[in-house]
């Protein structure tokens, strides 16, 4: 009996900790395939923004700061004589999409 129980035991103990492992909240995460201007920021910058994009609950302010990020970008391109960054996608909108951003 005892054996049983230790089995039952350890069975539901991996199961919660296997479910908690993929249980995690999904969160954006900048990178070179979905920040424009990544190659123009220095890392600094990139650690900045990925915490400034975290840090957004609401829609409006996370849409305001990329365009701001964009423009910046754009700017910055123009300056080195580089093209442009093109936005493939809408971080703002994608965690709107996910309930992140309200």
């Amino acid at each position: 009996m005892k054996r049983i129980i230790t089995t039952v035991t350890l069975t539901i103990a991996i199961a919660l900790i296997v479910s908690n492992a993929f249980a995690r909240p999904w969160r954006w995460d900048a990178n070179q395939k979905n920040t424009a201007g990544w190659q123009l920021m220095t890392p600094e910058e990139r650690t900045e923004h990925r915490t400034k994009m975290r840090s957004f609950t609401e829609y409006q302010a996370c849409k305001e700061y990329v365009e701001e990020h964009h423009k910046k970008m754009e700017d910055r391109a123009k300056e080195k004589g580089v093209p442009v960054p093109v936005m493939r996608r809408n971080a703002c909108d994608m965690m709107k999409a996910k309930g992140i951003l309200k």
